[in-house]
């Protein structure tokens, strides 16, 4: 399979969907009773059935989760990857984001990154001390695009104020039940500013299967699928948008694969954006600040 790649006006582009690794070998630490091969086995089968993105961070199991990425692209030829990672809140002093991109460079395996993130704001640090920190590894070519997660406008607005490079991404927590990033302007100003907008954590509770509300069973029984395959074909749907998915088994990945194959007419994605119930305004996860 070959997954579709969105581009936007300014020439940046990423796959419609990749592979998350948060939960791969552990949660905020690493699980002792994980030697990653069984992880690691879940990427490379997502690499062979057509996955070219693979999103992970420096806090995702302690760095272990890097190694286990690490461990699934040895072999596969580098170009043809997108390779996200992303600095955690306590590293955003200037200094502190060069070592971490250098400790998940080594971890990863790889002399560069495609996208190099912000993962969580922390206000103890001057946004404008890590933008140049970011900006100073894309002058060294460690990485390819620089971007933030979580970031509400009034930040990404500061953030593209200070950085020599255009802030490409905004990572943060959108789909069916979830719509902060619509409702606080967000969504919008990505359009507008050329910027990609990457949602995680794109199926969730209230979307799978026998669970889901009668409107997304309704529309899935209509096109042949599932709940979830349509709830990612809605979002696959949104301008400047693509997504990333922790996907454990090959059927996992098959089944997200085949929601990038149709598109839903403009009047189901309507009647989804208005009608999905228990729409929240406010990530109760990760709220954008």
């Amino acid at each position: 399979m070959t997954i579709p790649v969105r581009q936007l006006k300014n020439g940046f582009a990423m796959p419609l969907l990749g592979m998350g690794s948060w939960m791969l070998g552990g949660g905020a630490e690493r699980d002792p009773a994980s030697d990653g091969e069984k992880e690691a086995a879940a990427l490379r089968s997502g690499l062979e059935l057509g996955f070219r993105h693979i999103d992970t961070a420096e806090m995702y199991a302690g760095g272990f989760s890097e190694e286990i990425v690490g461990c699934a692209i040895r072999g596969w030829k580098r170009s043809d990857l997108f390779l996200t990672s992303k600095v955690w809140k306590t590293h955003l002093a200037y200094d502190e984001v060069l070592r971490a991109c250098e400790r998940s460079l080594r971890r990863l395996g790889t002399d560069y990154l495609d996208l190099y993130l912000i993962h969580q704001v922390d206000d103890a640090y001057p946004l404008e001390e890590t933008i140049r920190a970011l900006d100073r590894l894309a002058d060294e070519k460690l990485v390819r695009h620089i971007g933030v997660s979580n970031f509400a406008v009034a930040r990404l607005e500061r953030a593209r104020a200070c950085a020599g490079h255009p802030i490409a991404a905004n990572q943060v927590h959108y789909n069916l039940a979830v719509r902060e990033a619509e409702l606080s302007g967000l969504t919008d100003y990505c359009v507008e500013h050329d910027i990609m907008l990457i949602a995680w954590r794109p199926l969730q509770k209230g979307m799978l299967d026998a669970e889901a509300p009668e409107l997304l069973r309704e529309i899935a029984r209509r096109h042949g699928r599932t709940p979830a395959q349509i709830a990612l074909a809605w979002l696959a749907a949104q301008p400047n948008t693509v997504t990333i998915s922790t996907m454990r088994d090959r059927r996992h990945q098959l089944l997200n694969c085949e929601a990038l194959e149709f598109t839903l007419p403009a009047e189901e994605l309507l009647r989804l954006s208005r009608e999905f119930p228990g729409q929240e305004a406010v990530s109760g996860a990760v709220p954008l600040r």
